[in-house]
């Protein structure tokens, strides 16, 4: 048994004690449920009104890649502006944003999906490195590990409850009321951090923020400096870059529960036997991301060498989920090797997060997790895409998990590279 392992009563302390904390897994609690409640509608909308895979790889790029590109401002407005009302004014635009999908009924708004996902993940790209950089604020060093893993269980648990249900609720409600529903969950997000009381400490050490900052690279720069001054951090910051490579399930899954794993009934038609098949794929994703933190921060403990042994066991075991997703001969060997692939991918996830908390100081904290979510969208957008766009052209959708699995030895590799950076220098590195 290792030293400190996570174990169950260490999140019950954590969600009992923590006042702060509990307010802000809440607030996750209520919007991922309602955001996964949308994903299938969105997916199973543009499969309806285009009848192409790439339309759901587009809206995937929509909702990652604009993270690139804001990147730079929302890391500057996080350590320079109040995070907590950052984190509320996003929430309240996303709810106006989701709200207005409710008028797009025809092909000829598919526009207007893309436009409103683009503006979702624009307040999203603000909101998240705000979250990240607070949670070491509100939480200790012991509960650091076990703040994280929890996020990471709870948006798992969202999206196996929500994508499960998500189908069910639109098949039988249909899409306005799922869309609604996750309108109202933003809300409802913003009031719980409105309640939160913690000290905003990097305030006082960067001036207070001015319009034009937005196009003043100064700081951006001196992050980037901060950034790849050290080479462990610079190697745990590229960490999910390479988690981006198994990105392609966010076309995979769709696909594969809509064409090759409907679950047909007497009772449903072939759209909402699609919905149903993609539901169980995707909440096989969130099975699979619930228990690998669970079991990974039990059995490896929260010292840094574990954690980077963690993040090495996750790409294989990612690897090793979709090459079993290729072969798979029916639906439950399929959620079988989603559940495997997605439980290496979260533990990869926490463990890389905590890490990067670890090593960053609170005032470089905004622009250090834009980055690093920014390098994560990057890649995912262009495998997602890439993806699409193959299967399109005639590529098989079981080909492309199977190539999705041997792509993902590459940072297999790299990172068991990388560790050499923490033999030379055992004491790891120091904000």
């Amino acid at each position: 048994m290792p030293q400190n392992p996570v174990s169950l009563a260490t999140y019950w302390r954590l969600v009992r004690e923590n006042r702060n904390f509990r307010l802000l897994w809440l607030a996750q609690i209520v919007s991922e449920l309602g955001d996964w409640f949308y994903a299938i509608a969105i997916y199973s909308l543009l499969l309806e009104l285009t009848g192409s895979a790439k339309s759901i790889a587009v809206a995937y790029v929509l909702q990652v890649l604009p993270q690139v590109f804001v990147a730079p401002a929302a890391g500057v407005v996080n350590d320079r502006m109040s995070r907590k009302r950052v984190m509320i004014l996003t929430d309240l635009a996303r709810a106006v944003i989701v709200f207005c999908m409710i008028w797009v009924r025809s092909p000829s708004l598919v526009w207007v999906v893309y436009l409103l996902l683009l503006l979702e993940t624009v307040m999203w790209a603000f909101f998240e490195p705000g979250r990240s950089a607070v949670v070491p604020v509100i939480t200790s060093e012991d509960e650091l590990l076990a703040a994280n893993a929890l996020a990471s269980i709870t948006w798992s648990f969202n999206l196996a409850i929500g994508a499960s249900l998500g189908g069910v609720v639109a098949a039988l409600l249909g899409r306005e009321a799922v869309f609604v529903i996750n309108a109202v969950s933003f809300v409802g997000s913003a009031a719980l951090i409105r309640a939160m009381r913690f000290p905003e400490s990097h305030l006082s050490k960067s001036g207070p923020f001015r319009l034009r900052d937005l196009t003043d690279f100064s700081p951006f720069f001196e992050g980037a400096r901060y950034m790849v001054q050290d080479r462990r951090r610079l190697a745990t910051l590229l960490v999910k870059g390479g988690l981006g490579l198994m990105g392609t399930n966010w076309v995979l899954l769709p696909i594969f529960g809509e064409k090759v794993f409907p679950v047909h009934s007497e009772r449903l038609g072939p759209r909402q036997a699609g919905m149903l098949g993609m539901s169980l794929l995707m909440g096989s994703r969130g099975v699979g991301a619930l228990i690998g933190p669970l079991v990974a921060g039990y059995c490896l403990g929260r010292e840094s060498s574990r954690l980077r042994l963690g993040i090495l066991l996750g790409f294989l075991a990612g690897a090793a989920g979709y090459l079993a997703l290729s072969a798979a001969p029916g639906l439950a060997w399929a959620c079988a090797a989603v559940i495997l692939a997605h439980a290496g991918g979260s533990t990869i996830w926490v463990f890389s997060t905590t890490l990067l908390q670890e090593q960053t100081e609170d005032e470089y904290r905004g622009r250090v997790f834009s980055a690093d979510y920014a390098l994560q969208s990057l890649t995912v957008s262009a495998v997602s895409y890439l993806a699409g766009f193959s299967i399109d052209m005639g590529v098989g959708v079981r080909t492309m998990a199977a190539l999705t699995g041997v792509v993902t030895l590459l940072p297999t590799i790299l990172w068991a590279m990388a560790q050499r950076f923490w033999r030379e220098d055992p004491a790891g590195p120091r904000p």
